[in-house]
């Protein structure tokens, strides 16, 4: 015959206490996790109730936090800005000079939200960074592209990038640095239409060109200096040869005399008589006839 189980009801009691226990652990972290929160220090926080009516707290705001913060999840929320610079780079998008050409701008910003406005751009716009870079930010930027084209035509745009990137940065840093958001760099690539980049580019080729012409121009003239100046010297070497032995002839011709003569011919003659020589026996001129 088997025999019966008997439970013992301390052992039972301790047991669901422990495991009552447990819950009311697991239950008071979990809600102790949801009232809790940790802004970075690189962020602020920003404290504010859900729902207000009172108009001094501007949207409910009860103040800016840091590190560990508590609050009350079901009335009250953190809403967290970085401090630390943002760098985006936006699509391109066109805008129009004064001649109406169109021209392809691709800007680059780095900016920091300024931690003192941090509260005013959170009641004014309520969004979080990424949300006012393609809203807010990207519309002032469009802005003072658009303003500043305006006071340009098409070469003058070209011919003065730096500057009108300098104009568009001032304005940029008057109506951002208003609302709280610091520019700390912008750059822009400027994209010309495809017609003006081809009279550009036409333009440099005949400038280039003109300048090859100018080169082989001066060239041949330079050779053609050097050819002259050859010819030059050639002729006044030829010239003081020729003078040379003009004199030497002469001097020869001043030193030759009858008995040199007849000295000369008595050295070459061979001893042998012509054939008809005249009445002369020897084959000489007298020289003094």
């Amino acid at each position: 015959m088997q025999a019966t189980k008997t439970i013992n009801p301390r052992k039972f009691s301790m047991g669901k206490a422990t495991w009552i226990s447990l819950g009311v652990t697991i239950l008071a972290i979990i809600v102790m996790a949801s009232c809790c929160t940790t802004i970075d220090s690189a962020a602020v926080g920003i404290k504010f109730k859900k729902w207000s009516s009172n108009a001094e707290l501007r949207g409910g705001v009860e103040g800016t936090c840091r590190g560990w913060v508590w609050y009350n999840p079901i009335t009250e929320s953190i809403f967290e800005y970085p401090t630390y610079i943002q760098r985006v780079t936006y699509e391109p998008f066109t805008v129009n000079p004064k001649d109406a050409a169109i021209f392809s701008m691709t800007p680059t910003l780095a900016y920091q939200i300024d931690e003192n406005k941090a509260v005013d751009i959170f009641v004014k716009y309520r969004k979080p960074v990424r949300e006012l870079e393609m809203g807010y930010i990207n519309t002032c930027i469009f802005e003072a592209y658009r303003t500043c084209a305006n006071n340009y035509t098409s070469d003058e745009l070209m011919a003065n990038r730096a500057k009108f990137e300098t104009e568009v940065r001032a304005r940029l840093d008057e109506s951002m640095n208003a609302e709280g958001f610091i520019v700390r760099e912008f750059t822009t690539k400027i994209d010309p239409p495809a017609s003006l980049t081809e009279a550009i580019n036409a333009k440099n080729e005949a400038v280039q060109n003109a300048l090859k012409a100018e080169n082989k121009v001066k060239e041949a003239e330079a050779e053609a200096k050097i050819a002259i100046a050859k010819a030059k010297g050639e002729a006044e070497a030829q010239k003081i040869t020729g003078d040379g032995e003009a004199y030497y002839n002469r001097v020869v011709a001043a030193s030759l005399n009858a008995l040199l003569v007849q000295q000369y011919a008595i050295e070459k003659w061979n001893g042998e008589l012509p054939q008809f020589n005249g009445s002369s026996a020897l084959p000489f001129i007298n020289l003094n006839k």
